[in-house]
């Protein structure tokens, strides 16, 4: 259960804070704010306001911060890519040239269907995550596209069968 949901006060919403940032600090109010976008990023600052009690202009001036921090990356909506004709999910796991990672980013962020991609550490160096309509144009894009790029040395492809959200949001305070 969300901040809003089990009524919460934004203090008692600090008491969960993740560790480790980079970032300037963020307090009880900003986790609140963040929560109650990633529930509903069409929510205005009125409705964040009245939602956390706060101002209209506290909200107003708290979004500006977070934004301007690049806490606040931007706001998306959420897509089924099944519903969207990309019925075909798959995981690649790519071994790759080192370092090749900033020319090898660019190369996959110019391939259809690639969704996702992640600097990882183990036995495989970069996690790619591909949507695509079908099993046809998944091959195209792993055999044809990805390992064409020169520092590619390997891929391993796992296909996705099912998928789910996790329950709670990292701004969740439950």
């Amino acid at each position: 259960m969300g901040l809003m949901q089990n009524h919460m006060s934004a203090s008692e919403a600090g008491n969960r804070r993740p560790t480790g940032r980079s970032a300037s600090e963020l307090d009880e109010v900003d986790y609140a704010i963040l929560e109650a976008l990633s529930a509903d990023g069409r929510a205005s600052v009125r409705t964040l306001a009245e939602r956390l009690h706060i101002s209209r202009s506290n909200a107003h001036n708290r979004l500006a911060r977070l934004r301007d921090e690049g806490v606040l990356t931007g706001f998306t909506a959420s897509i089924d890519p099944h519903r969207a004709g990309l019925g075909t999910s798959a995981y690649v796991l790519l071994t790759v040239e080192q370092p090749s990672w900033r020319d090898m980013t660019g190369a996959l962020r110019d391939i259809p269907y690639v969704e996702h991609i992640a600097l990882v550490s183990g036995e495989f160096d970069v996690l790619v995550l591909v949507r695509a309509p079908d099993n046809a144009t998944l091959r195209d894009v792993v055999l044809e596209r990805i390992q064409a790029i020169d520092s590619v040395r390997a891929t391993h492809t796992w296909l996705i069968f099912e998928e789910s959200a996790g329950s709670h949001s990292p701004w969740s305070t439950s």
